[in-house]
């Protein structure tokens, strides 16, 4: 005998109730067994019993001698004792009925079964076949009887044979089959042999249906599967909402309260608050959310559960799809739930199908620095936002779920080094992890310190750099101080520095970074590009998005890889490579961060390209004086090279400064070995070396000529 939370006991196969809700009392027809618990447990049970009785009922007919079935099935005398306990006549099915409706009468709030019967349409016989289907789930010993009322070994649930033979109604024997078809439609019931004959189908109900019927909610359901009570859900209250949104999100709760909407669309970033405002509609419809992912086929079977599991939860299933840029999502002909459905998507593809024929669709955007400190104020007490942290709230333009998950990882920071307030120093580590999270799979981190004045290039590219350092800075202020042209001025900022190779491009990238507090990521093309059609757009798609929502300064190294020229078309590999580039051309345009863009061929960049850049920096060959400062902010400090020497190398060794710094790390490296500073032996070696990689002949003097004063 185990104890139940609400006074009961109860035992294997029945139960006996020490204090009886005073409703329940009573005997005679429709009067309610003394034995149930209020609400969804309650009513789940007495269905069970409901169900126990029929099988019963029906045993009894099958054999001549009356108490025969008792003997065979020794557990079952438990329910039969539990049933004359409760003055339940197992042999009258109207006895059965008016009890049922008698609870449903007396409890208003939500009832799984009830709610899952009105939706699927099931009257009393494929509701109590939808039970005995689950008769196993509940009393493993079922199972056994199962089995051996069938004759087939191994197999414990029931089968569409027996259940036509159990409980077909003597004056329609035809009745069984048509209800488990709908059970099976309505995706309540699975055939877990389907490759087996019919009338030996073993049939199941889904395990996380069967849990919320009987009354259960867990968290997770199942692996691709969430679930959130409504008292769990966010408010909008407290949600950080424009106001035509604020006022929008109470209407739509309505609208779906009503059944005039049968799906909300939401679209916004990742880590936008995209399911927490599904959530909060949710709450406001008397709802909980049941979130899905991974449900891009539309003939994944999983698909059938989420109606059937939504509406016995009561929730409002939110289905998060992803779809690539120019791709529709088409939804299965299937209800979705009784009180409609919510789509989250983020800004590219579509989605099709019977279910959002009636939607509604919102659109979140990437927080403005007003939002972004409301953000913050929420994610940290005014007592833990410390030094610097107030330039973080102004300059990292991040997602709203990001900016949450970086104020805890930087609160964290800040625990481990003993102080309760947080420094934008930890917050920058704090984004350093998000970016890891996601973007490692596509792109590369580069190291992003140093100075500007460090870059030794002409006076008018130095210009153009801070030129858009200062756009950078500025982007968010630009669209509202400007006229009406500038309306809806994106907040990227996209930058073309071309040039040969070595010249200071990357360089450049890294430094830029590091003046704007920011990382920088490389993208990998060889994870990007993709010879399957569509793979490249999609893992684009992804590595854009991923970046503005962090705020990172992004790279193409080598841009002209993906940015050629489009060409004629003369196969299919011609226009799926020019849908790559104009792919591309549009998202570039739209993009809200900061993209940079190198290349040592711009003649093989689209024209297109260039027009789409706010900025376009030419970087030349090093002049001498450019060569000789490249040459010092290279070489140690403490190094031994003639100062002549240096001036006549920077002179007449038209290098680049990727030359120049292959040259000084062989130099190096060479005086490392002998355990001394670098001389001008080292570089003059390191010269010829990096000459004869071109196969060209060392313009400069050596180092002893020079020190002579030979010509």
């Amino acid at each position: 005998m185990t104890e139940r939370a609400d006074g009961s006991t109860a035992r294997r196969g029945g139960s006996v109730r020490r204090g009886a809700d005073p409703r329940l009392r009573g005997a005679g027809p429709g009067a309610l067994p003394r034995s149930l618990p209020p609400g969804a447990a309650g009513h789940f049970r007495l269905h069970f019993l409901a169900t126990v009785a029929t099988l019963l009922r029906q045993l009894e007919a099958t054999y001549a001698e009356p108490g025969e079935v008792l003997r065979r099935y020794a557990f079952l005398a438990g329910y039969a004792d539990d049933l004359a306990a409760n003055a339940a006549p197992f042999s009258d099915a109207r006895w059965w009925r008016e009890a049922l409706a008698a609870f449903e009468a007396a409890e208003p709030g939500h009832l799984p079964l009830r709610s899952v019967a009105r939706w699927a349409g099931l009257d009393a016989a494929a509701q109590s076949l939808l039970v005995a289907i689950g008769l196993a789930e509940e009393d493993a010993r079922f199972g056994a009887l199962f089995e051996q009322l069938q004759s087939l070994p191994g197999v414990h649930r029931p089968t569409l044979g027996l259940l036509q033979l159990l409980w077909r109604d003597p004056a329609d024997t035809s009745r069984v089959r048509p209800a488990i078809e709908r059970l099976r439609a309505a995706g309540l019931v699975a055939v877990a042999n389907p490759e087996a004959s019919r009338a030996e189908w073993a049939l199941q109900v889904p395990p996380p249906l069967w849990d919320a019927l009987r009354g259960d909610a867990p968290e997770q359901p199942a692996p691709w599967l969430r679930h959130r009570p409504a008292p769990a859900l966010a408010t909008e209250d407290a949600l950080v909402l424009d106001a035509a949104l604020a006022e929008t999100a109470p209407r739509v709760a309505a609208l779906l309260e009503a059944g005039e909407l049968q799906a909300v669309v939401v679209r916004g970033p990742h880590h936008g608050g995209r399911r927490t405002l599904l959530g909060a509609i949710a709450r406001r419809a008397g709802r909980g959310l049941l979130e899905t992912t991974g449900l891009e086929r539309r003939d994944d079977e999983r698909w059938r559960l989420v109606g059937p599991l939504a509406t016995a939860l009561h929730a409002l299933p939110a289905i998060v799809l992803e779809p690539a840029p120019g791709e529709t999502v088409a939804l299965p002909d299937l209800s979705l739930g009784d009180g409609g459905a919510g789509l989250v998507l983020d800004r590219h593809g579509g989605v099709a199908g019977p279910a959002v024929e009636r939607a509604v669709a919102l659109r979140l955007e990437l927080p403005g620095p007003a939002a972004r400190q409301r953000h913050w104020e929420a994610a940290l007490a005014s007592e833990e936002r410390g030094e610097g942290l107030e330039d973080a709230i102004e300059t990292l333009r991040m997602s709203g779920g990001n900016v949450r998950r970086a104020a805890a990882l930087a609160r964290a920071a800040a625990a481990l080094a003993g102080r309760r307030a947080v420094t934008f120093a930890d917050v920058r580590a704090a984004c350093r992890l998000l970016h890891r999270q996601a973007l490692d799979a596509l792109a590369a981190p580069l190291a992003a310190d140093g100075d500007l004045a460090d870059l030794a290039v002409a006076a008018d590219v130095r210009d153009e750099l801070r030129a858009v350092l200062r756009r950078c800075r500025l982007r968010e202020r630009i669209e509202a101080s400007g006229g009406a042209a500038l309306r809806g001025l994106s907040a990227g900022v996209r930058v073309l520095l071309k040039g040969p190779s070595g010249t200071g491009k990357t360089l450049a990238a890294r430094l830029l970074a590091a003046a704007l507090y920011r990382d920088l990521w490389r993208v990998d093309l060889s994870a990007v590009v993709n010879k399957y059609i569509g793979e490249t757009e999609k893992n684009l798609a992804r590595t854009f998005a991923a970046a503005e929502e962090l705020d990172v300064v992004l790279l193409f190294d080598e841009g002209d890889a993906l940015l050629a020229r489009r060409t004629s078309v003369q196969t299919s590999n011609d226009r799926y490579a020019n849908l790559e580039t104009n792919y591309l051309l549009q998202r570039i345009e739209a993009y809200e961060g900061i993209l940079v863009v190198t290349t040592n061929a711009a003649g093989h960049l689209d024209e297109a390209f260039e027009r789409r850049m706010d900025a376009v920096i030419e970087f030349k060959a090093p002049e001498a004086a450019e060569r000789h400062a490249i040459w010092q902010l290279h070489l140690a400090p403490g190094h031994a090279v003639d100062p002549v020497y240096l001036r006549e190398v920077a002179l007449r060794c038209k290098l680049t400064g990727g030359q120049i710094r292959n040259a000084v790390l062989h130099a190096t490296a060479l005086a490392l070995e002998a355990r001394r500073p670098v001389e001008a032996p080292d570089l003059e070696a390191a010269l010829a070396r990096e000459y004869r990689k071109a196969g060209l002949p060392m313009p400069a003097r050596s180092a002893a000529a020079t020190a002579a004063g030979v010509r």
